[in-house]
């Protein structure tokens, strides 16, 4: 189990993904595509790397919008795992 970040290391890191929203012990993401397709296309990758860390977000679809939500649940709270991930689903989009 990885270690929960304290509050400076957080602060530093959401720095660094400015995209990313801290929501209780969850980093929050909304991604808007142009269509719909391009937010489904986006998921499966997403899919595939969370898979491959074996570190899963959940993910909401609103037609054109994913909300990517990173915590890691045995830890309770945000740990380098959901840092590396956030890292990844912002290469995927940006």
């Amino acid at each position: 189990m990885s270690d929960l970040l304290d509050q400076e290391d957080l602060a530093a890191a959401l720095k660094k993904h400015p995209d990313w929203e801290l929501e209780g012990n969850t980093l929050i993401r909304v991604i808007e595509f142009e269509e719909f397709m391009e937010g489904i296309d986006f998921v499966n990758d997403l899919a595939e790397i969370a898979d491959e860390a074996q570190h899963h977000p959940d993910m909401l679809i609103q037609y054109n919008k994913v909300t990517v939500t990173l915590t890691t649940h045995d830890a309770g709270g945000i740990t380098d795992a959901d840092l590396e991930l956030a890292r990844r689903v912002d290469n995927l989009v940006d």
